[in-house]
Formats: structure tokens, sequence, C-alpha cells
């Protein structure tokens, strides 16, 4: 039997369908994200060609050097969402403050987080890197967005989502009705249902960590490393395999689809830990909660932790929630 074709315009406005109060507004937004992924993907697939490879020779509020592909995925999403009309205020990980939206084209109701190239350290060498997103309700009440905005728990989105460029280009979001992906014919120009109702297998498949640190680990981190190995001899299970690409999104992808989970823990010189929380960890953890799987910080759920700053980092630990829960219960056993 013939699947049906779905483009990604089709499916956000079927959804709003949902939702007779709507005023087309969110949907619109969520499709000019689309958009700006679509321009962001073709630069990304001949990047090589149009001399967008290499460092732009600045360095972002991280202290890392800026890449090129990230100078223009940062301008793109920024260009993009400017000027609808929709958006009271943006943020992104690449600006060290808030991108305010020029008054002369209208103040709307909606918040835009993003992460515009996520693993570009790994540009030059042609592994997967991607695009993540969370878009909130603004909460104050009128004129410019403010930092208050922004700076809300993750059990507050509206929508989160992620873009991964690879062999193919896909686009995976959720806005709190189950988590849907679409992947890019390159023909067409159109992002096509491919993978609908994404939920986290019962059985997992792999663990992701880059265990080059594992020295610097805390003692509840490595049992449950061992335990993940089938190492542990209190109690044994199935050993997963371990898979680390170190792209956030192409790691968190792979145990998305397959099951796992990928982990960056804290170490001694970095309690705080090193994934961003409003850009990376929240965003991809309201994806694993829809998909039925967990994010934690070791100690707490992450879409409960409340932001302090733009740009503060955190532990996680996402995938499959049994094998979070596993994590937390070993750090909290071993690290107190």
């Amino acid at each position: 039997m013939d699947r049906r074709i779905v483009t990604i315009e089709r499916h956000i406005i079927d959804q709003q369908h949902s939702h007779p109060e709507a005023t087309g507004a969110f949907s619109s937004l969520l499709y000019d994200i689309a958009l700006a992924a679509k321009v962001i993907a073709r630069e990304t697939t001949r990047a090589g060609l149009v001399d967008i490879l290499g460092l732009a020779g600045r360095v972002n509020v991280q202290d890392e050097q800026q890449m090129k592909l990230d100078v223009f995925a940062d301008h793109m999403m920024t260009r993009l969402n400017s000027f609808t009309g929709r958006l009271a205020v943006m943020a992104s990980e690449e600006r060290e403050d808030l991108i305010p939206i020029p008054t002369e084209y209208g103040i709307g109701r909606y918040v835009l987080v993003f992460d515009p190239l996520d693993g570009s350290s790994n540009i030059d060498v042609n592994v997967s890197i991607g695009t993540i997103f969370g878009i909130y309700r603004r909460v104050s009440e009128s004129g410019p967005g403010t930092l208050n905005d922004c700076l809300q728990k993750g059990v507050s989105l509206a929508a989160a989502g992620y873009v991964i460029y690879g062999s193919s280009t896909m686009l995976v979001y959720t806005t709190g009705q189950g988590v849907h992906g679409f992947t890019l014919e390159p023909g067409l120009g159109e992002f096509l249902l491919s993978h609908p109702e994404i939920q986290i297998p019962d059985r997992a498949k792999y663990y992701s960590v880059n265990q080059g640190y594992e020295g610097d680990w805390s003692t509840g981190v490595k049992r449950f490393t061992r335990w993940l190995q089938g190492m542990d001899a209190e109690d044994p299970r199935r050993p997963l395999s371990s898979r680390y690409i170190g792209s956030l999104v192409a790691d968190f992808h792979r145990n998305l689809l397959d099951g796992g989970v990928y982990y960056y823990p804290a170490v001694a010189d970095r309690p705080e830990g090193k994934l961003r929380l409003l850009y990376e960890a929240i965003p991809l953890a309201f994806i694993a909660e829809q998909a039925g799987g967990y994010a934690s910080d070791g100690r707490r759920r992450i879409l409960n932790i409340q932001p302090e700053s733009l740009h503060q980092r955190v532990p996680l630990y996402i995938g499959s929630r049994d094998l979070v829960e596993k994590a937390q219960e070993f750090i909290s056993r071993y690290d107190e």
C-alpha cells in the first residue's frame, strides 16, 4: 500500500488544526526554521567548494574559535527569524547577549533559543553536525523580549527540535505531541515525513561517551560505565556497544533511533559540566522525553532545572530512560 507523502509544511498545519485558537504564527515559525535548515544544509554540503571551511578568525562567547560555517548558520537563523513579527527575542550559543527583534517589524509571542551549528569542530573532517533549537512562549507581557523570556525551564517549552546534516539532512521536532522526523529531498527542496512517531526502542544498543576523560570521572560514573559494559559483578547485564562520534546531535540521533545513552559527565576541574543547558541540554531533553526517554544532570531532571544565565553549562545523561535512571543511581550511591 502506498504511503501518503507528507511535507513538513503539511504536517505542521495538520498539527495546528488540533488547536482551534491558533493564529498560525507558531506554525509559520516552525516553517521558518525549516527554511533556515535548508539554506544551512545547502552550504554544508558544498562547504569546501565555496570556501566555507576553516576558521572565521573570531572567538565566540565560549572562548572557542568560530568556524566560518558557524557564523553563516548563526546569521541565517537570525536573519530568517528577525523580521517576521512572530518573535519577541532570540538567544544564540554563538552570541554573548540577547538578540533583540527590530521593533519596526513587530514583536511577537514567541522566544527562540538555538545552537546554530553543533559539533562544528567536525566540519573539516566531514562528520555529521547539526542545529538545535527550542521555542518558548514569552512570559513578559509586552514590548521587547527580556532575559527572563529566555531563561525558562524546559517544562515550559512549546517546541524543540534539531537538524542533522549528514549523509542526508533530517529535521526532527516535537511540539509535545510526539516526535517526528523529516528527511530533506534535495531534488524537491522539501522535508518529507520519513520517521513518524519516533519512540526510543525498549532494547538499547549503544552507550556514547568520550572515554578519553575516564581518568577524571567520579567513582559513580566509572561504575556506571562498567555496568554498561557488563563488567559490574554485583549487577551483571548484557553489555552495550560503544559508539561515540563527538558530535552531540549525531550521537543523540543514533541513540534516539536505536536506543542507548549519551553522557558527558562533570569532572573535577569542570564540576558545572560542559554542555549548554539552554541551547543543547533542554531542547534535546524535551525531545527525549517525548520519545519515551529521559535526561538528567546526574541528579536532577534536566527539564526541571531553572536556567540562571544564557550560557550556563550542565552535565548531561540522555537517552533510554532505564539507562539514565541507572546513571543517577550509581552517582547517588558512590558520589555523595
